[in-house]
């Protein structure tokens, strides 16, 4: 299938690895410009070799997204060199795993600030030349957490719910104007993060990283654990033209793990 967005213009946070990287490369694949954004320079020069090996144009922007006021100079700096953004893809990193009773009120401004506004204020700096030109895609990448809160990611499951009202809210403003928001939520994808929760939770439990798998895998339906180059399509889809009808709306990609309606 032809998704129609070849030429068009992308840009991913948090695309050094893991979802962010294999959005990165699926939009890529499809004949998009992409840019992407990461704190390890190394790690996004080897994306953007990843993106150059399809024949389009990539660049990297070393960005730590809780300098959330470099939002605005950070889209004005990839439009210059690739054109104006057509697609946002926001990724972010995830907070420590902790519960959400006892934490100090500086470890919640700060994943806030990380987490939230980044996604905000970048949204804001491309959505009006989306609207302008009567096309565009912004998608935001959160977690199962909101839907079917994580224990001892009390955190994350918070600040990622706020994501999904604020999705679901942009969606109707923006749904006249040829631009469509929606959420895409991970279920068990096998990520550098999805082995960092295991290993602590091996470790909170006294078993093996081998066990604590395998007991997730066996509460998957398709029985195993994703894989990122899944999520990317998925992400890659909301993204054509394809799924102009398809906006303020929550799609997962969980292997049917997700326990709700």
């Amino acid at each position: 299938m032809d998704l129609g967005i070849a030429g068009k213009t992308a840009l991913v946070t948090a695309a050094s690895s893991g979802l962010g990287r294999a959005i990165a490369v699926a939009l890529a694949a499809e004949g998009v410009n992409v840019a992407v954004t990461g704190r390890d320079k190394e790690r996004l020069t080897k994306v953007v070799e990843d993106c150059d090996a399809h024949g389009t144009s990539a660049l990297s922007v070393e960005w730590d997204l809780a300098e959330h006021d470099r939002a605005a100079g950070v889209v004005e700096y990839v439009e210059k060199r690739l054109g104006s953004v057509d697609i946002l893809v926001n990724n972010t990193g995830g907070p420590p795993p902790t519960p959400a009773l006892g934490q100090e009120p500086g470890l919640w401004e700060d994943m806030y600030g990380a987490m939230v506004l980044p996604v905000i204020r970048l949204t804001d700096a491309v959505v009006g030349g989306m609207r302008e030109r009567g096309w565009g895609r912004v998608i935001t990448s959160t977690s199962a957490g909101p839907i079917a809160p994580i224990p001892n990611l009390g955190v994350s499951n918070t600040l990622r719910a706020s994501l999904h009202s604020w999705s679901k809210t942009v969606a109707g403003e923006v749904a006249g104007d040829g631009v469509t928001v929606n959420v895409i939520v991970p279920g068990r994808i096998s990520t550098a993060r999805t082995d960092s929760l295991d290993r602590g939770r091996a470790e909170r439990e006294g078993r093996t990283v081998e066990e604590v798998e395998a007991e997730a895998a066996a509460t998957i339906p398709v029985g195993r654990y994703g894989r990122a180059e899944e999520y990317g399509a998925v992400a890659a889809f909301l993204a054509s033209e394809q799924a102009a009808y398809v906006t303020g709306s929550i799609v997962r990609v969980d292997g049917g793990a997700i326990p709700t309606v």
